[in-house]
């Protein structure tokens, strides 16, 4: 069993870097490896609760639809402690207030400033001692009512919904990703 996870443990940096390659071509790759996706209302506590596999507070926060981007968190067992994105590969994030604020700021620049949402995802890693080899996603929540730059047309018909139409964000195309 040992000689299993030592296997797999050698392998996750390997589908990291395919998926990253894939990822920067804008191609999806399959593979089937578990992944832990938080789903769920808006403002209902998604992201507090990937905080606390890191152990560390470093998502935005505010009121309203604050998530508006999918985070694709990919936590690697490491001496080190800091956070790296891919959008700015190399540069290391060892304080996460900075981690948070490039977060906003990589929201904004693709999302505008007015509540916009956007499927095309954020991907982070954070190497830590205090972390599993996981890999988790932070998905927008649920809203009622589209608000800002969100589109009404993403919306059912009120026939489908018994009159009340839920504003649902388009399913964000999410790479697979490693456990």
């Amino acid at each position: 069993m040992a000689w299993a996870n030592q296997g797999m443990q050698a392998l996750i940096p390997v589908i990291n870097r395919v998926q990253d390659a894939f990822s920067q071509l804008g191609t999806n790759v399959s593979f089937e490896l578990p992944q832990i996706a938080v789903v769920g209302g808006q403002s209902a506590g998604k992201s507090s609760v990937l905080e606390n596999f890191v152990g560390k507070d470093f998502l935005p926060r505010g009121s309203g639809i604050v998530t508006r981007r999918p985070l694709i968190l990919q936590l690697i067992q490491d001496p080190s402690e800091y956070g790296e994105f891919l959008h700015k590969k190399g540069h290391r994030y060892v304080d996460f207030d900075e981690v948070r604020q490039e977060i906003e700021n990589e929201t904004d620049r693709v999302t505008g400033q007015n509540k916009g949402i956007s499927a095309h995802p954020i991907n982070l890693r954070v190497y830590s001692l205090n972390v599993l080899n996981l890999t988790l996603i932070d998905l927008p929540g649920l809203t009622k009512v589209p608000v800002g730059d969100q589109s009404a047309e993403r919306l059912p018909p009120p026939s489908a919904t018994g009159g009340a139409a839920p504003s649902i964000p388009a399913r964000p195309q999410i790479p697979k990703r490693p456990f």
